[in-house]
């Protein structure tokens, strides 16, 4: 129930809360065990011996299923940016004179603790939607080079599904070895390793992403008063009805 001098306001559709809360804890599982592929750090509770070679066969099999979903959801997220029904997300990335006064404006309310607030925070504000574009950026990246560093484990460009699987894998992906190797800058040639290395790096990136956003729901919620934290379990928040336009 809003209280009085507020107003209910809907901001998010069940199905972007689902897609937010899958994509939470599929990516819980991408970093545990993407961490294990890279460096093992923990062995099977099972005691028996014979079945600790399976254990890098599971975080492999976690690792790419959580992926798969990942690219759903990307798909799906990158539909809605543009057709979505309720808003379109697109709108609010356009360089705009609009959009650009708002993102400054919102700037200056984060790093002045709320003391200036000339904008209208009943909507999604251009400021959260570039970062949120930022953040499905890079997990665009790490689909990349992760799909890359997988069909190079299958060197006979045979896979269980036929060559087909292989083949359009390199050719999708393929483009990321003299990137990555541009971005980390090593060696004379381009190798796997800097796909390897790129991917890390991406990942440590993806999680100051997410230290940053859990950040500043909270620094909303305590600072606009406004329930912004509840909005990716009920949907909506409420904003003092003299600030929305």
């Amino acid at each position: 129930m809003a209280k009085e001098g507020y107003t209910k306001v809907k901001r998010m559709t069940p199905a972007m809360r689902i897609i937010h809360w899958v994509n939470v804890a599929s990516m819980v599982v991408a970093i545990i065990t993407g961490l294990y592929i890279a460096e093992p750090y923990y062995q099977t509770l099972i005691a028996e011996p014979a079945v600790d070679k399976y254990v890098m066969a599971w975080n492999r099999w976690g690792h790419f299923i959580v992926a798969i979903i990942f690219d759903v959801t990307s798909i799906i997220v990158a539909y809605l940016y543009f057709f979505s029904r309720f808003e379109k997300p697109y709108k609010k990335i356009l360089p705009t004179g609009k959009n650009i006064k708002e993102f400054g404006e919102v700037f200056m309310n984060l790093i002045t603790l709320n003391r200036r607030k000339n904008f209208d925070s009943s909507h999604s504000d251009s400021f959260n939607t570039v970062y949120f574009t930022i953040f499905h950026l890079l997990l665009a990246w790490m689909l990349f080079t992760g799909l890359q560093l997988y069909v190079h484990g299958l060197e006979s460009g045979m896979s269980s599904i036929g060559s087909w699987w292989p083949a359009m894998l390199h050719l999708v992906t393929d483009w990321t070895i003299p990137v990555s190797h541009a971005i980390v800058g090593g060696g004379p040639t381009a190798t796997i390793m800097d796909v390897r290395i790129v991917h890390h790096m991406t990942m440590w990136l993806i999680i100051t992403w997410v230290v940053f956003h859990i950040y500043y729901q909270v620094w909303r919620t305590i600072f606009w008063q406004e329930g912004d934290i509840a909005i990716v379990v009920g949907g909506t928040k409420f904003v003092k009805t003299d600030e929305k336009q």
